[in-house]
């Protein structure tokens, strides 16, 4: 358990009662509705979790033997809630009060058709409420009765499971990971955030049932893949979702960079383990979503764009064109946003080797704006991606090539401190280029845009409006235009 002193989970196992724990308002009104109505209910899941875990929780569950929606309504009156969600086909209600989001349901057992993942839902027990729970650690319960406010219930040893940092089901696995194949993403990402261990025979059992993920929508997948993504080591989970073969559900496209291949004695990295290496480099300097997105995206393409040449061994030339196209038809197969968040993957991807080639050889001024001019804003989260992408075995070839990195962007921060690249339009525009020459739209307007940017990218103007429209007039008059 990351961050965690033994002593003090151990300790915090063999507790009975949290009374102590359960101050805020929310705990002290329902617990008076509670006992006053003789009611039976409890605070559940993952706030009992990370209750004991001693991590910061924002929702709260609270599962009441009979009317879920009832509960929620009285509590919300005694904490003067005034806007209360009620979603009766699913008997359950919530509200938000002051800094939490509490949730109130009905104690239920469910059972399912495997065809399905709408299970047949009736009224149930606490006992019923906690064996339909995905894992152990996640069914532990505290009561909210004066009686006996604030004790543990916890009939599957989930305390011990924390105790252990183990990840395990209530029920016989095959049977909770076919109810809810779903639950198979949530243990390896609980195991992920956690940093706990998945139970031997869970383990097992995802890889048997890993095919029944195909009746779970793609967007109820990625927010659990996203969360794997979001963790402090990425890594770990996508190796869980490789050694299970849950990846290869959703994600071939990634599957495919596993493996070495070996001709005439030449290797090449395996391209899998190096897009996890890359995607935990990034990790540790970014908690944006987007670019660890394409950190995983960066070398998708090369796979496609293997080629063995005697002299030169493997190659993989074009695999940042040929990646940068794949991005659309991936993030539109797994449901993921095709909006300004998918151009700026993309963008990435393609863009990814130019500050790679900038380190490996002559920093000129003219690549530098160049590379400035295309990555605009995006151009500090391309070096960072870029910065990630070193990774060797060759400790003295990375300890170089990040000296250089260092150069390259000095280089881009005195370069556009300089010329001011970054977002930069020509500054003649091309109304002013018809105005002066008293010419509609046509080619030639187009053509002298072009060259103005191309003579300010290789430095033979500056990036100012004299020197452009002197610069204007040169072209004009080549073209045969004039004032």
């Amino acid at each position: 358990m990351p961050d965690s002193d033994d002593s003090f989970i151990f300790a915090t196992a063999m507790r009975k009662n949290y009374r102590e724990y359960l101050t805020h308002p929310v705990f002290k009104v329902a617990s008076q509705v509670v006992t006053e109505n003789q009611l039976e209910a409890y605070v559940i899941g993952g706030f009992v979790r990370d209750l004991i875990l001693e991590r910061p929780s924002k929702d709260i569950d609270i599962v009441v033997v009979g009317n879920g929606m009832e509960l929620a309504k009285a509590c919300a009156e005694k904490l003067r809630v005034k806007k209360v969600s009620y979603f009766k086909n699913f008997g359950t209600a919530q509200f938000v009060y002051k800094d939490l989001e509490v949730e109130f349901v009905g104690a239920r057992k469910e059972s399912y058709n495997r065809d399905s993942r709408k299970p047949i839902v009736e009224d149930g027990t606490l006992a019923d409420d906690q064996n339909r729970r995905d894992f152990t650690i996640n069914a532990l319960a505290l009561s909210l009765h004066a009686d006996n406010f604030g004790d543990i219930i916890d009939p599957f040893d989930g305390l011990v499971d924390l105790e252990n940092c183990l990840i395990k089901t209530p029920l016989e696995p095959d049977t909770t990971f076919s109810d809810d194949p779903l639950r198979m993403m949530r243990a390896i990402r609980f195991a992920t955030q956690l940093d706990f261990k998945i139970d031997h025979p869970c383990l097992e059992s995802i890889a048997r049932n890993a095919n029944r993920l195909e009746i779970i929508s793609q967007e109820r997948i990625m927010d659990e893949l996203n969360k794997i993504i979001m963790s402090t080591t990425p890594s770990r989970g996508f190796k869980l979702l490789f050694s299970t073969k849950l990846l290869h559900e959703f994600f071939p496209e990634m599957v495919a960079l596993y493996g070495v291949d070996k001709r005439n004695g030449k290797t090449h990295k395996d391209n899998f383990y190096h897009t996890l290496e890359v995607l935990d480099n990034i990790s540790e300097n970014t908690d944006n979503l987007w670019l660890r997105w394409a950190a995983i995206m960066h070398d998708i393409a090369k796979p496609p764009t293997k080629r063995f040449h005697q002299t030169a061994g493997w190659t993989f030339h074009g695999h940042e064109d040929m990646g940068s196209r794949m991005v659309p038809k991936i993030f539109k197969r797994m449901k993921l946003p095709l909006d300004a968040k998918m151009k700026y993957v993309q963008k990435l991807v393609r863009l990814h080797l130019r500050p790679i080639s900038l380190v490996k050889g002559h920093v000129t001024d003219s690549a530098v704006r160049r590379l400035l001019s295309e990555a605009n804003d995006d151009v500090d989260d391309l070096m960072t991606l870029c910065n990630a992408d070193i990774t060797s075995k060759n400790e003295l070839k990375v300890k170089k090539f990040k000296k250089n990195f260092d150069t390259v962007l000095q280089k881009l921060r005195d370069v556009e401190e300089k010329d001011r690249i970054r977002n930069f339009q020509p500054p003649v525009d091309g109304d002013e280029i018809m105005k002066t020459f008293d010419i509609a739209p046509c080619a030639e307007v187009g053509t002298i845009k072009s060259r103005i940017k191309e003579a300010i990218l290789e430095g033979e103007i500056q990036n100012n409006h004299d020197e452009a429209f002197e610069y204007m007039l040169k072209i004009a008059n080549e073209l045969g235009l004039k004032t």
